[in-house]
């Protein structure tokens, strides 16, 4: 297989991956602020800090896939 063919595979599970993500973390987010009254204090604790965590790795694969763009331009 070419550079070029692997690195627009791995871009393309980076995309996969980062979709997940984001669709995690918005219903995560949803489930914090619709249950904010309701839930146990450690659940809310629990689930916040996944969701600041979600929120971190994927802003950390993002930055991997510009990174394989930028490649993508040097060849």
């Amino acid at each position: 297989m070419a550079r070029i063919d692997k690195l627009k595979e791995e871009i393309g599970w980076l995309k996969v991956i980062f979709a997940i993500l984001i669709a995690t973390d918005i219903s995560l987010i949803a489930w914090l602020v619709e249950n904010y009254g309701k839930a146990h204090p450690i659940l809310f604790l629990f689930g916040l800090i996944g969701a600041i965590l979600i929120i971190f790795v994927s802003i950390w694969i993002n930055n991997i896939a510009y990174q394989k763009i930028n490649k993508l331009e040097e060849l």
